[in-house]
């Protein structure tokens, strides 16, 4: 922005009112803005206002909390359920007074960019702050009227799991259409209370399509109101290496093998040098056996040689795994709920749903398909210009979103794209990025040319590749390079990135918020 001792004068829109909108919002006020936050829904907290009843934090709450803002001494639990976490996130929002800076029931219909120059993009090459502006057109969702807000930068933060749910696509006349039964989305079925959830599966030969958080979450609900005598069925397309809530692999904390800066050694890094290679491939053994590891006690919990569950890849190449809720093999073991994997294909009949190559039916009353949402459809419709739009899907349909620093696309003049790639945790990767977000627009530092950034983008490509399952690659993860991400954070703002007191404590201890 053009003169940071007047930054109070220029307007900020952020885009949504889950954990990253808080976040940019909270850290936008603390360096003298004003910011505008839209929400398109009545309340704040984003995924954790319209969840299914029985669902928990995936995370250990250590790491799942703001650095300035601890869990109370009330919450005992290691994974607090969603109304627990919502009122957390809700407590957050009161004590830094961010409700009066949110218009609820504003919906973004589109951003489109107004420049003063014939490029957004100077002649430098450089990446600008203060060039053009955003015109903001919003809805009003109670009355459809529409505004359009000015502004001079916009940070969207509208997260990967919501509002556009991934359809799966089927050969003509062998979609939903040929079923007698109903299907929804987990989408759909997550907007019910506990009651009408209840009633709707209640007495129903229900099946559910995927293997994920929902997936999972949702076979436990069915299974519980209808027992053994109409078991829920689950589909699985491809085994993964869900944790036991515990998170410590025959005693110890995961922390420990995933979370510290000696676990890192092991990991080719983007933009490396010669010396951490050497280190990376030396350490390569080690860092296989720690896998097995840890793949040996998952598949003892969890039973999964039993079940025909072991997953054919290595746990490291997994980014974010989902978190098995309790009880739930135990589910399987007496039979009211049944797992069906290796249903790649499938489709639908009179009766229920057809697989690929086998000629039973699977007969169902409802099918609930827990195929995750599309994330990056949802977030390129935002902007207004095509040219955007296809620099946010990219043309690799296995591409992530290309962001520096998993904020900034370098084509695209004064937007951040906060909470898009995905972590260990939401809600740690996002506040340290918001406030080094906050710092930029201080202008506490610069961000280097296009050129620059776009060569770091492919470096981080290049590792993602490298350590991700087939097409999961897209996910835009940094789980196994936390502390890495985050030490390039702490240098662009001048901190020091090492956080910890004493030797051993910094290389062997886990790195989480409260460190920052």
């Amino acid at each position: 922005m053009a003169n940071f001792n007047d930054r109070k004068k220029e307007v900020i829109a952020i885009i949504g009112a889950g954990i990253s909108g808080l976040l940019a919002c909270k850290y936008c006020i603390s360096k003298g803005f004003d910011p505008i936050v839209f929400e398109s829904e009545s309340s704040i907290g984003g995924v954790w206002t319209k969840t299914i009843e029985s669902t928990k934090l995936q995370t250990p709450k250590p790491v799942y909390q703001f650095s300035d803002f601890p869990w109370p001494d009330s919450v005992t639990e290691m994974c607090p359920d969603h109304k627990t976490v919502l009122e957390y996130i809700e407590s957050y929002a009161t004590h830094f007074d961010l409700v009066r800076h949110i218009k609820f029931n504003t919906k973004v219909l589109s951003l489109s960019y107004e420049d003063d120059s014939s490029s957004s993009i100077n002649g430098a090459g450089e990446w600008n702050l203060c060039k053009g502006k955003w015109n903001v057109t919003v809805q009003d969702t109670p009355t459809l009227s529409t505004q359009v807000y000015q502004v001079d930068f916009v940070v969207v933060c509208v997260g990967r799991f919501s509002q556009v749910a991934n359809m799966p696509e089927f050969r003509p006349s062998n979609g939903p259409e040929a079923f007698e039964g109903q299907v929804i989305h987990s989408m759909d079925y997550s907007k019910m209370d506990s009651k009408t959830a209840t009633n709707f599966v209640k007495g129903k030969q229900v099946a559910v399509v995927g293997f994920q958080r929902s997936g999972m979450d949702i076979a436990m609900e069915c299974s519980t109101v209808n027992g053994v005598e109409r078991p829920c069925t689950v589909l699985i397309r491809t085994p993964h290496w869900n944790l036991p809530a515990d998170f410590s692999p025959w005693g110890l904390k995961l922390g420990y093998l995933y979370s510290s800066r000696f676990s890192e050694l092991m990991v080719h890094k983007p933009g490396e040098g010669l010396l951490l290679s050497l280190l990376a491939t030396t350490l390569s053994p080690l860092r296989w056996a720690l896998s097995k590891y840890v793949e040996s006690y998952i598949k003892h919990k969890n039973r999964l040689a039993k079940y025909g569950m072991v997953p054919e890849h290595s746990i490291l190449n997994e980014c974010s795994v989902a978190v098995v809720p309790e009880g739930f093999y135990d589910r399987v073991e007496e039979g009211s709920i049944k797992l069906i994997k290796k249903a790649e294909c499938f489709g639908f009949s009179k009766e229920g749903i057809v697989l690929e190559g086998e000629a039973e039916t699977i007969k169902s009353e409802l099918v609930i398909l827990a195929t995750g949402f599309k994330g990056i459809d949802k977030l390129k419709h935002i902007f207004e210009s095509t040219k955007y739009q296809e620099f946010i899907a990219g043309s690799d349909d296995s591409a992530t979103v290309p962001l520096y620093r998993e904020c900034i696309y370098p084509q695209i003049p004064q937007v951040a794209i906060i909470g898009f790639s995905e972590s260990i945790a939401t809600l740690y990767t996002s506040e340290i990025r918001c406030r080094w977000l906050a710092e930029l627009l201080d202008g506490k530092f610069k961000v280097p040319s296009i050129k620059v950034m776009e060569k770091d983008i492919a470096e981080w490509d290049k590792y993602q590749k490298r350590y991700s399952y087939n097409k999961y690659y897209r996910k835009s993860c940094i789980a196994a390079l936390h502390v890495w991400h985050n030490d390039q954070l702490c240098k662009d703002m001048g901190w020091n990135p090492k956080r910890k007191n004493g030797f051993w404590a910094e290389w062997f201890q886990p790195y989480g918020p409260m460190d920052y």
